[in-house]
């Protein structure tokens, strides 16, 4: 039920623009100007300038500025539940309308890490191709962690992300987990083949760059074993690991079916025969804003087939 205050919302909306809801929202959801604007693709002055004319639209603050960023005031407070409905409802309004025009077609671009295989991308593509043959996609590789503000941002429209995600506002369907091995070069199997942690600890690690997923379970891994790895350089592709593992440069985790594959031609050796020391998840993912966009039901209706998934 409407108060007061949030029935003045309904009173003068047809007055306002809906990009200026959308900004409110988005600055009151990251709490910094700088970080909205970022995601709005607009500049800070525009940022600042939408919210002014809002304020005086409703002849209230929203916000109250402190030097770290902006925090919503008694009646901004208020206000935004209503703003985020209004915004649903806008939002819902063109995917039902866009459902009611047929056949779904356009371009949608996804993100793409690691080996295409294990994200069965040809499948999936060539099932999406065959059932919608109006729908384009465009792919472009990267790291995770990349795919993800990418989604975030909404430069993509959605992708493969492999790890926990961290952000309310991008979905999430589960694909499967992802087993991972300790790959140890051939010139360290006789000390390290069967060694204990602690021993593992006192070898050098490749180090991994922060926007890989990867980091972030090798860090896990290692606090879980209460140990502190002397870190070999910064990568960010499996590729650059097994090409440093076979060169005796250092020890990395690596996806099992990978580890697997180069093991059995002697390439690397895996610790302790493969033995799985972590899992981390694979998902496909997209904005939260797109949760009821029929192209969006029709992507993930398809990875389901694919990935044999409950529909």
């Amino acid at each position: 039920m409407l108060n007061a205050t949030s029935g003045k919302l309904w009173v003068i909306i047809a007055a306002m623009e809906l990009y200026q809801l959308r900004t409110f929202v988005t600055v009151a959801q990251q709490g910094h100007l700088t970080q909205a604007a970022e995601l709005l693709h607009l500049s800070q002055p525009a940022v600042t300038a939408q919210i002014k004319a809002l304020e005086e639209q409703f002849g209230l603050a929203l916000f109250e500025r402190y030097p770290g960023g902006v925090q919503l005031t008694e009646a901004g407070k208020l206000l935004l539940p209503e703003a985020e409905q209004i915004l649903a409802q806008a939002r819902d309004l063109l995917h039902q309308a866009k459902a009611l025009q047929g056949e779904p077609k356009g371009k949608v671009r996804i993100g793409t890490i690691g080996v295409p295989a294990r994200l069965r991308l040809g499948k999936w593509l060539s099932l999406l191709r065959e059932t919608y043959p109006l729908i384009t996609v465009q792919t472009t590789h990267g790291i995770s962690v990349s795919v993800l503000n990418e989604v975030r941002k909404k430069t993509l429209d959605a992708g493969f992300y492999l790890g926990r995600n961290p952000y309310q506002n991008v979905m999430t369907l589960p694909l499967s987990e992802i087993g991972f091995c300790i790959a140890i070069p051939p010139s360290m199997a006789s000390q390290l083949q069967e060694a204990d942690w602690s021993a593992l600890a006192a070898a050098p690690w490749l180090g991994l760059s922060q926007f890989t997923s990867l980091a972030d379970i090798s860090q896990e891994l290692w606090r879980s074993q209460n140990i502190a790895p002397k870190v070999v350089g910064e990568f960010d592709e499996e590729a650059t690991l097994l090409e440093l593992i076979k060169a005796g440069v250092g020890v990395a985790i690596l996806a099992e079916r990978t580890a697997q594959r180069y093991a059995a031609d002697g390439s690397i050796v895996l610790w302790r025969g493969g033995e799985i020391v972590t899992r981390a998840p694979l998902q496909f993912i997209y904005s939260g804003d797109r949760a009821t966009d029929p192209m969006m039901h029709k992507l993930c209706a398809t990875l389901k087939t694919i990935w044999q998934l409950e529909a």
